[in-house]
């Protein structure tokens, strides 16, 4: 009867030191669970801004290419960017 008294203290021991483990880890601790998972969140976000900006690079890359080497395209580039025109027209801008 003695053996069984002296082992539920130690199991109360072993789970309160586990409970208290636990609580240290999700919640005290300055690296805690809760402040990981908001990390790993931002590092999810930023990965995503980093590919949309790589596919941004990417087009722009394009655009640049084709303006080097197209003068049409420069032309329509700098009439619809920015309002260039003919000496023998006149530009009517709608919004």
């Amino acid at each position: 009867m003695d053996f069984k008294k002296i082992y539920k203290v130690k199991g109360f021991k072993y789970i309160l030191a586990t409970v208290l483990f636990v609580v240290v880890i999700l919640f005290i601790d300055p690296n805690n669970l809760l402040v990981t998972g908001r990390l790993h969140r931002q590092v999810n976000a930023l990965h995503a801004e980093e590919r949309n900006l790589r596919e941004a690079i990417v087009a722009d890359s394009i655009a640049a290419a084709d303006l080097r080497e197209n003068p049409d395209a420069l032309e329509h580039y700098g009439r619809e960017n920015y309002y260039m025109k003919r000496s023998n027209e006149d530009i009517f801008v709608v919004r």
